[in-house]
């Protein structure tokens, strides 16, 4: 078990570097932090995916040529990083949007793992949820549409 000190050492090395949450278990004991979550548009490196990783594999379906003509009057929520799309916060919870719902710029659409870190995706734009383009659990590339949303 971590004495004080130490817990206000690995808070101390967490606010210092790029890690947002940090999860540490041993015999019984649990540390869970987090830090606040600031996004920004700025592209985040992330390592080669290897070849025992799960691939996305994209198939092409037979649609009727008017739904493959891009909506305009649409914006897209695309992703910010490399990971795996979770549209709620765990498996027995409500998602946080739907098609139909509105929502308002800086509202979370739904969660990225990337490299065992959980990050919260924030709408940048302000309307109504169109369309969602994932799977639950699909892994995603960095800059893939994840929502079609109807600016208000």
């Amino acid at each position: 078990m971590l004495n004080l000190k130490e817990i206000q050492e690995l808070i101390h090395m967490l606010d210092q570097s790029s890690v947002d949450e940090l999860d540490l278990e041993n015999e019984g004991f649990r540390l869970q932090l987090k830090k606040s979550k600031v996004y920004t548009s700025e592209p985040v490196a992330l390592p080669e995916v290897r070849a025992s990783q799960p691939q996305v594999v994209r198939e092409e379906s037979s649609v009727d040529v008017e739904e493959e003509q891009p909506q305009t009057h649409l914006q897209e929520i695309t992703s910010p990083m490399v990971g795996t799309f979770y549209a709620s916060p765990s498996p027995d919870a409500k998602a946080y949007v739907q098609p139909g719902d509105t929502i308002s710029s800086g509202k979370v659409v739904c969660i990225l793992e990337a490299m065992k870190l959980f990050n919260e995706i924030e709408s940048e734009v302000s309307g109504t949820i169109e369309k969602v383009l994932v799977e639950n659990g699909q892994l995603v590339e960095y800059g893939q549409p994840l929502f079609l949303v109807k600016p208000e």
